[in-house]
């Protein structure tokens, strides 16, 4: 395996343990042990494991946000009916066995101080977020799109929460009405 190659398969491995069992609880001994690969070469590539957590948040946000995008433009051409395509996007995410709640919640919750690289990951990927949503709101001509963007993020935050909680799919269809209604209200 090439240099870039083993960085890319333990950010690989690191998210999923991280993803699976929390930050704090999936250790590097496992990370090593699960790659393959030598703690040496962990080492060469991640000064700490703070590192390795942050590089594993910035290609989850990576992969979430281009996966978002792609299933939301597959579905539907309509910006209105595009923002509630990522509900659907949620629903399939809830659905999946890689679903273990939100992994940028997650890493905030174990790293609390805002200062904290890891924190900080997590916070860019909920802007990351919140401007695609008010992306969405603008080329659907909805009035106070950054307002109505918040609602949206609001109802994503509360679904994954619950889903997460009561291992419920249906919490993204339940958000997605009440997104409906607020689109629909935004549009009168």
């Amino acid at each position: 395996m090439k240099r870039a190659e083993k960085r890319d398969h333990l950010i690989d491995v690191a998210r999923e343990l991280f993803n699976r069992h929390g930050y704090h609880a999936a250790g590097v001994d496992r990370v090593i042990a699960e790659s393959g690969i030598a703690k040496t070469t962990l080492y060469r590539h991640f000064r700490s494991k703070e590192d390795l957590i942050v590089a594993a948040l910035r290609r989850e946000d990576e992969l979430v946000r281009e996966n978002m995008r792609r299933a939301v433009e597959e579905r539907a051409a309509d910006p209105r009916d595009r923002l509630l395509a990522t509900f659907d996007f949620l629903e399939s995410w809830f659905t999946s066995s890689s679903f273990f709640g939100c992994p940028f919640m997650g890493a905030a919750g174990e790293y609390g101080d805002p200062k904290n690289a890891v924190f900080q990951e997590s916070a860019m990927h909920k802007r990351l977020m919140l401007a695609y949503f008010e992306e969405l709101a603008r080329a659907a001509q909805l009035e106070n799109p950054k307002w109505i963007a918040e609602q949206i993020n609001y109802l994503h935050e509360g679904a994954t929460a619950v889903a997460h909680l009561t291992r419920d799919a249906n919490e993204a269809r339940k958000a997605k009405e009440i997104a409906s209604k607020l689109i629909g209200a935004a549009t009168e």
